[in-house]
């Protein structure tokens, strides 16, 4: 493998996690949405429509379990990147 392959692969991996954990991202903000209507549906339901209340505190909860689930996805993503542009440098170093 030549340097310039070595460099090539570990360019087109950062980039791939770097992708992935935007996508991770987006997740997280459909869940926060989720969360968030079903924070308002509590809000707006908690005396009067026992079903919107119910489907407000189911909503709100699976938001923020999943939120909880892609915001450590999100973090343990951001931490392997780190490893890999920090194992990429090392490498660089040794070639010179």
């Amino acid at each position: 493998m030549t340097e310039q392959e070595l460099i090539q692969g570990y360019e087109t991996e950062i980039q791939y996690q770097k992708h992935m954990i935007e996508n991770l991202g987006r997740w997280f903000s459909l869940f926060f949405a989720l969360a968030s209507i079903g924070l308002v549906l509590i809000y707006l339901f908690h005396q009067s429509n026992l079903l919107a209340f119910i489907a407000g505190i189911v909503l709100a909860a699976l938001g923020m379990l999943a939120m909880l689930v892609f915001g450590y996805g999100i973090y343990r993503g951001r931490l392997n990147l780190h490893k890999v542009i920090d194992d990429f440098e090392e490498k660089l170093k040794l070639a010179q």
